[in-house]
């Protein structure tokens, strides 16, 4: 779906030929597997680079997800672990797609922060999990997020969109925990929601507290977009762990 304003090429955010075919895969093998709801479309800018949060729950997000945004908007542009483009195939189609590598614990770690304000001043959308990895917690409530995200958001003045998602961990329960469950087919949500307000910090020295309290904010949009789709509000620390989930 192309943008008002923007241009037809791949460079400003229009899907190249290798994403266009990988779309047309992923939406065709989601479909067999899986019923889908899509919710808060309205909430993508309209034009303009923007970052999108999003909670981690299974290896199958970044297709969900991917669909919904491409469908409704920009095709994103995931910040992925280096390693990953070093697997046969895989590594190529991200290349190709122009995904971008991260460089964990290493001095290129930065390169990674580049890309995506390059990426954003070129009318992308730059897709991240806050958290870093999938979720720990056991009823896949999101963690405490990191902050590169907010560093991205408040260098460059970009919208940051919250998004929650919900349903593929009963394609591909993280970290082997739990069962597939292929029937029914399960749906998967992904909710946007209004791009979180961090106007208070902007100007503000990144120091380590600004970029937490910012990190927080977009977790806190995030896991209460959540919070709808499970129709529940998630435990507060140190609840009863008897609490009954959705799961």
């Amino acid at each position: 779906m192309r943008r008002k304003g923007q241009s037809s090429t791949p460079a400003e955010g229009e899907p190249g030929r290798t994403y266009a075919l990988g779309a047309v895969l992923v939406r065709t093998l989601l479909r067999l597997v899986a019923r889908r709801e899509w919710r808060g479309a309205r909430h993508l800018p309209a034009q303009g680079g923007y970052i999108v949060a999003l909670n981690h729950i299974s290896h199958v997000d970044p297709f969900a997800y991917g669909h919904f945004q491409y469908k409704n908007g920009l095709p994103p542009r995931f910040l992925v672990k280096s390693s990953v483009f070093s697997v046969p195939v895989v590594g190529a189609f991200l290349r190709a797609t122009g995904q971008i590598p991260v460089e964990r614990n290493s001095h290129r770690a930065a390169d990674a922060l580049h890309a995506a304000v390059a990426a954003l001043e070129r009318g992308r959308c730059v897709a991240i999990y806050p958290e870093g990895t999938l979720t720990s917690d056991p009823d896949l409530w999101p963690g405490r997020p990191k902050t590169g995200a907010a560093r991205l958001a408040l260098s460059t003045g970009a919208p940051v969109i919250p998004v929650a998602q919900w349903g593929a961990h009963k394609i591909l329960p993280p970290y082997g925990n739990g069962r597939r469950r292929l029937l029914p087919r399960p749906t998967l949500v992904v909710a946007a929601g209004p791009p979180v307000d961090l106007s208070d910090f902007y100007g503000a020295e990144l120091t380590a507290p600004v970029l937490r309290q910012a990190s927080e904010r977009i977790m806190g949009a995030v896991t209460e977009l959540l919070e709808e789709i499970r129709e529940e509000k998630r435990p507060t620390p140190g609840a009863d762990s008897s609490v009954v989930t959705s799961r």
